[in-house]
């Protein structure tokens, strides 16, 4: 059954919130040193909302974006918490940090398809 527009209305607008909150803590609030350079891009949360992916880019290398999995996995409970206390929900959806390499796809795509527009000359 397809889902019905007022409620898509309803988990956009709940997806946002979650995805402003959750900027807000991890980029001003938490004191972690490994989140220095991380930033929150996007927040997807299906329907039913148990879970939500929650992409962050890090600038830096490989081995600081680990790290930077590993600081917000720590801080998991209080961000949650935090998420709670904020928007008013009665149950917070489980937070999965993933990293964020749109950016890198998107810079070798666009790469790729110089090389090519110039073989074409």
């Amino acid at each position: 059954m397809p889902e019905q527009r007022g409620s898509k209305h309803v988990r956009e607008r709940r997806t946002e919130a979650l995805r402003e909150e959750i900027a807000t803590i991890v980029e001003g609030e938490l004191s972690d040193p490994r989140l220095a350079l991380c930033t929150v891009t996007e927040v997807a949360l299906p329907h039913g909302g148990k879970a939500a992916r929650v992409f962050v880019q890090v600038q830096g290398s490989d081995e600081e974006a680990e790290a930077a999995l590993k600081g917000l996995n720590a801080a998991k409970g209080y961000i949650r918490h935090e998420l709670i206390e904020r928007l008013g929900l009665r149950h917070c959806p489980e937070l999965i940090f993933q990293i964020d390499r749109s950016q890198e796809y998107r810079e070798r795509i666009d790469e790729l398809l110089g090389r090519v527009k110039r073989r074409k000359k």
